[in-house]
């Protein structure tokens, strides 16, 4: 018999088959191993992308949230006002920002994903109603800032007034007081010899070598604008040489005038009345005059009252 029958080829044929449907089988399984394999690593990779963008995501939010937290605190240092509860928050937004970037090299489950949301949430709800606050202050400011304005303008109006007020009353005082000026009248300058005999001349002309004491008198005219009060009337009598004399043993001395120390030979105090009063100086100069004219010059509240001469031949 031939060793190849048809049985055995038969056989051999059903073998190789079975063999064929084996080989594809495993090959069908292989392929769909690896189908499911690289189906789960994309899956995988997805996971890590979504993963990474949301941690990316919310690592944004938190660097925009302490932005404007800063903000805020800025805000309220310009208007002079310190807040610890917005600096605490800065801080625990910071601390936050610190765990979510540490994530870029560890896992950022889900749970962690859901709690850094919340905080985000309670964060920007804190944000929104510090910045209504500060608005309203920021209104209220306004106004005050108005109202001071408008309170500063009304002090300088007022200073302004107090100023023109102040100098009204001192250009009203100035003319009250140059108005209230006394003035002498009706000056006579009168000699005295040694016997006590008192000559009087129309020309105002004496001999010296007779001259004992010089007796000056006037009258005070009317003035309704000068207080009726003691008052004290200076003399100054002026030598031909231009010298006032002055005597600390007869009571000369010194008086103001615009500022300025003034000699006065002799001085009498007196209350005014008004009423056309007389008054009058003797004065002994203890030696003998200089020939030449002579100047009489009376003074009373830094005004010069009256002016007369007289002559000494």
């Amino acid at each position: 018999m031939s060793a190849n029958t048809p049985e055995k080829r038969s056989n051999r044929k059903l073998l190789i088959g079975g063999l064929l449907v084996v080989l594809i089988s495993i090959n069908g399984i292989l392929i769909y191993m690896n189908y499911q394999k690289k189906e789960k690593t994309e899956e995988q990779a997805e996971i890590i992308r979504v993963k990474n963008s949301e941690l990316e995501n919310q690592i944004k939010v938190y660097e925009a949230l302490k932005a404007d937290f800063e903000r805020q605190s800025q805000e309220l240092q310009a208007m002079g006002l310190e807040n610890d509860s917005l600096e605490t928050q800065i801080a625990a937004i910071g601390a936050d920002l610190d765990e979510l970037r540490g994530f870029r090299k560890r896992s950022y489950s889900l749970s962690d994903q859901r709690r850094f949301r919340d905080r985000a949430t309670a964060f920007e709800q804190q944000l929104k109603q510090k910045d209504e606050e500060i608005a309203k202050l920021k209104e209220d400011n306004e106004v005050l800032f108005t109202e001071n304005t408008e309170l500063k303008t009304t002090q300088n109006q007022l200073s302004d007034s107090l100023t023109t007020v102040k100098t009204t009353n001192r250009d009203l005082s100035e003319k009250v007081k140059v108005a209230s000026k006394l003035e002498a009248q009706n000056m006579n300058v009168n000699i005295i010899n040694q016997r006590g005999k008192e000559k009087e001349d129309n020309d105002n002309e004496f001999r010296a070598r007779r001259v004992d004491k010089i007796r000056v008198v006037f009258n005070l005219a009317k003035n309704d604008v000068a207080p009726k009060e003691p008052k004290t009337v200076y003399m100054r009598l002026i030598e031909p040489d231009g010298a006032a004399l002055y005597n600390l043993a007869t009571g000369s001395g010194s008086f103001q005038i615009d500022g300025e120390n003034m000699y006065f030979t002799a001085k009498r105090d007196f209350v005014f009345d008004n009423t056309q009063q007389q008054l009058s100086f003797t004065y002994d100069k203890n030696a003998d005059y200089k020939k030449g004219e002579h100047i009489v010059e009376l003074y009373t509240d830094g005004f010069m009252i009256g002016k007369t001469s007289f002559v000494l031949k």
